[in-house]
């Protein structure tokens, strides 16, 4: 608990420094801009200043260093208007986009919202003019280098939430693959004093019926205690009869399953060879019927049939249910995803990683109407 309660502190520590940092970096790039705005703005002065000299001092006098001042000026954009407010001269603006119409005068009114003007009197003259700038491309180029430093710190952030989130991922499935063949380990030692009663209930001539039913439910705890025992290995996959293997399982739950399900199976060949494993793949059909059961509420049709092409084998499981609406149909095989109100939503995702991960198949819904039913297929190579 105590621990806990220090990871909790850390993680607040690490995010208030880390606003502490952003808000730092983003108050001294605001300096920083501000005090390079007002660098440029007594750069314009000084060039509005070289302006007044130049045409107010004596045709002799020498203006060398106000044509070097305001020759200096590369990079500030800047439009010279009178007191009419008419454009007389620009500088550092594309020349080429100067020969459109309105181009100047567009920039003009960026240049008036951006930076007040600054006052240029000729006395000879008695003449005045106004010069209006915009920021330099440096200056412009400054403003979102604070959102670009966000974007960077927010993706770095996300890389480092994403590593550790994988990373507890990682020790959760771990716990849960732990839990499992643990799980499988305790089933062992009850089965086998299962099937040491059985074989006393045979001895005590019971009948034979009865013993055959439980005898079937005993292979069936000692199945699911395999498919636990699996689950984080990778399973072995031999050569099997899938018609044989599908029909065990659906007949099972048949059998077990209220009689108000119809239940009805398929195949074009009594035998087709397919690289399978066995436990494994009947979870995946035994899922799939028991969902189209719950779909149906107890009630209706379950049909199961074996096609084959060239390249593959499919199994395709259709009901006669509530159906699936087009929105859920890639949804329903995320791990945690259910419509029960007492489901875990494990069954489709492991039945997915079952048959495409492990038998490197597919398995899709093919088609679903609200109110008629849906039909799940699953290919494997054969």
């Amino acid at each position: 608990m105590a621990s806990q309660k220090n990871i909790q502190l850390i993680r607040w520590a690490v995010i208030i420094v880390s606003f502490i940092i952003v808000a730092a970096i983003l108050w001294n790039t605001y300096a920083f801009f501000q005090k390079f705005k007002n660098e440029e703005r007594a750069k314009m002065e000084i060039l509005a200043g070289a302006y007044e000299r130049s045409s107010s001092a004596d045709l002799n006098a020498d203006f060398s260093l106000e044509d070097k001042i305001i020759g200096k000026n590369h990079n500030i954009p800047m439009i010279i208007t009178n007191e009419k407010d008419s454009i007389t001269a620009w500088a550092n603006l594309d020349s080429i986009k100067t020969l459109k119409n309105h181009y100047l005068l567009n920039q003009l009114e960026i240049m008036k919202n951006q930076n007040l003007p600054i006052l240029v009197s000729h006395k000879r003259s008695n003449v005045k003019q106004f010069i209006y700038y915009r920021d330099s491309d440096l200056l412009t180029k400054l403003k979102y280098y604070p959102v670009a430093l966000i974007l960077i710190l927010f993706l770095f952030a996300s890389v480092i939430y994403l590593f550790f989130k994988s990373n507890k991922v990682a020790e959760q499935n771990k716990l849960w693959t732990g839990m499992a063949k643990e799980t499988a380990h305790q089933i062992g030692t009850p089965l086998s004093s299962l099937m040491g009663w059985v074989e006393i209930l045979r001895l005590e001539n019971t009948d034979e019926n009865t013993v055959a039913e439980i005898e079937k439910d005993v292979e069936r705890l000692n199945t699911i205690a395999e498919r636990f025992s699996k689950i984080g290995s990778n399973p072995i996959l031999k050569k099997n009869n899938i018609v044989a293997t599908t029909k065990n399982s659906f007949l099972y739950l048949q059998s077990r399953s209220s009689k108000q399900v119809e239940f009805k199976f398929q195949s074009i060949k009594e035998t087709i060879s397919v690289r399978l494993n066995i436990q494994l793949y009947s979870w995946v059909i035994e899922n799939l019927v028991k969902n189209a059961i719950d779909a149906m509420e107890g009630k209706g049709k379950i049909s199961l049939s074996i096609t084959e092409n060239d390249k593959d084998v499919l199994v395709l499981i259709t009901d006669n249910g509530k159906g699936i609406p087009k929105s859920l149909q890639q949804k329903i095989f995320t791990p945690g995803f259910t419509t029960k109100k007492r489901g875990w939503g494990l069954g489709l995702s492991l039945a997915k990683r079952i048959i495409e991960d492990y038998h490197n198949g597919k398995i899709n819904v093919q088609k679903s109407e609200i109110g008629k039913g849906t039909t799940f297929i699953i290919s494997l190579k054969k």
